[in-house]
């Protein structure tokens, strides 16, 4: 009688490879993005949180810039990626995209989009 073959064949193994080096390159070009994302969100935060009530549009995105450049931010231009309107209080609405090479022709497109206001931002203190 023969014995059943056990373990996994080199192709099953080299396939496996492959797999997990795709996910590992992907993770890499993705990670950046969201991080600087994460930073630009928690900046905003803190500046309308410390910002007076009356603070300009055009003040909001020079002390953005400021804070964007210490944090080491400098491939997003805040006035690119957000527009500031003031009515009863600022509101900032932060909308871009980010877009990655991957393989060959192959692109990762990353949206990024949220919106935030002054009188929240100060309540949640």
């Amino acid at each position: 009688m023969r014995k059943s073959q056990q373990g996994a064949s080199y192709i099953a193994i080299l396939f496996g490879v492959v797999l997990f080096a795709i996910a590992v390159k992907a993770a890499v070009a993705i990670w950046p993005a969201y991080w600087d994302d994460k930073v630009v969100d928690t900046q905003i935060q803190e500046l309308l949180k410390e910002a007076p009530d009356n603070i300009t549009p055009t003040k909001f995105v020079s002390q953005m810039d400021q804070r964007l450049s210490m944090n080491n931010i400098r491939d997003i231009s805040f006035k690119d990626i957000a527009q500031i309107t003031y009515k009863d209080d600022l509101i900032v609405k932060k909308k871009y995209e980010v877009r990655k090479p991957f393989m060959l022709n192959i692109s990762l497109v990353m949206t990024f989009e949220k919106t935030f206001d002054q009188k929240s931002a100060k309540q949640a203190e």
